[in-house]
């Protein structure tokens, strides 16, 4: 019996990286056991062309390198990840929780292209990564939507706070604005359970209002996590 496979997925800002944390520790406190992994794994040797890339040793700006130029980058560090670290965790039937996936790549890749090219090259992901790599498909991706100038913000403040400068992605306010348009793109064309991390008003939810939200996308995917 192979396992479960939850992926978190957002825009730069969107406050992913803490709500990934929070179902870890929800889960951890209740005892369910489970497997993370962050992609991309920026320690390993996998990750030497996406460190190149988003360093900016191709160019200063995404488009510099093409979609399917940057997708294999990040396919092959997932590859070697799951040959390495979760593949015989997941076939033995265990839950894995991952911040990022292919799905980084139809966010962040896809937006290079035009509106009606985006869906061919979201297919091409799917073939590459899931049938010729043979990586398992996500039982569960949870998408959360932030509205680009509130991601802005946050990414802003958060460089101010740690005296960083984010990287070629972080830095372009139209590519981020262009990602977010292609995530919601994705997001319709493969089914993922989009989070909005607005209330109506457009202000920003509570995290805790935006966890427990997501807590009751996974109790529905997962029975056994009620």
């Amino acid at each position: 019996m192979k396992g479960k496979l939850i992926v978190f997925e957002g825009t730069d800002g969107s406050g992913k990286s803490t709500q990934f944390r929070l179902l870890c520790d929800r889960l951890r406190g209740q005892g369910t056991a489970f497997q993370k992994l962050v992609f991309p794994q920026y320690e390993e040797p996998s990750s030497a062309l996406i460190r190149m890339y988003l360093g900016g040793e191709f160019g200063s700006h995404p488009s510099d390198v093409n979609p399917y130029a940057a997708s294999t980058f990040y396919a092959v560090d997932r590859y070697a990840a799951w040959k390495k670290v979760w593949g015989a965790a997941y076939e033995a039937g265990e839950l894995i929780l991952s911040d990022r996936y292919t799905t980084s790549n139809a966010v962040h890749q896809g937006g290079k292209l035009p509106p009606e090219e985006q869906g061919a090259f979201f297919d091409w992901l799917f073939d590459l990564e899931y049938r010729r790599l043979g990586l398992p498909e996500p039982d569960a991706v949870i998408y959360l939507d932030m509205p680009t100038e509130q991601s802005v913000q946050l990414l802003r403040s958060r460089e101010s706070a740690t005296h960083s400068k984010g990287d070629i992605h972080e830095v372009d306010e139209a590519y981020l604005a262009l990602c977010r348009q292609t995530a919601l793109r994705a997001s319709e064309h493969y089914g993922w359970n989009r989070v909005s991390c607005v209330d109506g008003a457009g202000r920003i939810r509570t995290v805790e209002d935006i966890h427990s939200e997501i807590w009751q996308l996974i109790v529905q995917k997962i029975s056994t996590f009620s």
